[in-house]
């Protein structure tokens, strides 16, 4: 016969071990509706994020293709709209001054923040320059000798670079032949095995563009200018930047005229005027900062997206050990 305490003991036991079966199926229950909250409270945040960035690139393609239709000297300078940047502000400031456009009530507008920058591409070194007819081109090779001279890089590695750009756009190698692929940006360049921190250094004086162009000197640093030019002295390329700065060049010539030597500025290597433009865009909506980049092609009446990345450009809000850039700027102007 079992002794009563024993029954009473089991019982106890058994009572516990209900309540802890019960405590645990609930927190677990628990913890996967929050989970599910979650996840679905940073995939609205994401896909609002991912609209909202892409009404931003439209109202910038609409400043770029106003810009090529304004009445002017053609030129593209850092005194129009599009080279004014857009520090970050609340996203509710801009629907309350789009004259009665409300806001959609499923979306949170007062925790959302939008920034972003216009970038003139033709203001930096373009790299695809390196390569012409199947070959290492000359002058633009002197030009970026220069250039990594400034910076204290590696003359072989642009070397690798020439030699990598032209086996990846020559036009005689058949389409199955193990040529190099070719970046759409500077970012990818990782592909060629150039190390990120030369992509960093390279990057405010060089660029990546789909085809030959010309440098603005309207927009183009002191270096660059330097760079791009021969017999033109870093104290020359200053002293245009510092002129430009208070009234941009119309023409070639306008600048031309200040040099010792009018003629190191060239029509086939310089121009006033730019094509290609780059687009950041920041939303920070609440805990998430969603950032998203494009390459634009402005032609009269038009600016035309040609690529867009948003893939490893999503991060947390709280600015990570060792982050150096601040976060990038979208063009201010009044809605249309």
């Amino acid at each position: 016969m079992t002794h009563p305490l024993r029954q009473r003991g089991a019982a106890l036991l058994a009572a516990m071990l209900v309540v802890t079966l019960v405590a645990s199926f609930a927190a677990s229950a628990l913890w996967q509706q929050w989970r599910a909250v979650e996840v679905e409270t940073a995939e609205r945040a994401r896909v609002q994020s991912a609209w909202i960035l892409i009404g931003a690139l439209d109202w910038s393609r609409l400043i770029l293709r106003e810009d090529s239709l304004a009445r002017g000297d053609g030129t593209d300078n850092l005194t129009e709209p599009w080279a004014v940047p857009l520090e970050e502000a609340r996203l509710s400031t801009f629907l309350a001054a789009d004259h009665g456009v409300a806001a959609d009530a499923s979306t949170d507008t007062g925790d959302a923040f939008l920034s972003g920058t216009i970038t003139d591409q033709q203001g930096r070194l373009n790299l695809r320059n390196l390569a012409q007819g199947n070959a290492v081109d000359a002058l633009a090779m002197r030009q970026f000798v220069r250039l990594f001279g400034y910076l204290g890089l590696d003359a072989a590695l642009l070397d690798h670079l020439a030699d990598a750009m032209v086996q990846a756009t020559r036009t005689d190698t058949p389409a199955d032949a193990d040529a190099p692929l070719l970046p759409r940006n500077m970012d990818e360049l990782s592909w060629w095995g150039v190390p990120p921190a030369v992509i960093t250094r390279l990057t405010p004086y060089a660029t990546l563009l789909p085809v030959r162009t010309k440098l603005n000197i309207n927009t183009a640093t002191a270096v660059a200018l330097w760079a791009s030019a021969d017999g033109l002295s870093l104290a020359e390329a200053q002293q245009l930047t510092q002129a430009r700065d208070a009234h941009y060049f119309a023409k070639l010539s306008d600048a031309g005229s200040r040099l010792s030597k009018p003629n190191a500025l060239r029509a086939d290597l310089h121009d006033v005027s730019s094509s290609y433009f780059e687009v950041r865009g920041q939303l920070r909506l609440g805990s998430i900062v969603v950032r998203e980049r494009s390459l634009l092609f402005k032609q009269r009446g038009a600016a035309r997206t040609l690529w867009r990345d948003r893939a490893g450009w999503i991060a947390a809000a709280t600015k990570q050990p060792g982050d150096a850039d601040a976060p990038p700027t979208m063009p201010r102007a009044s809605p249309p």
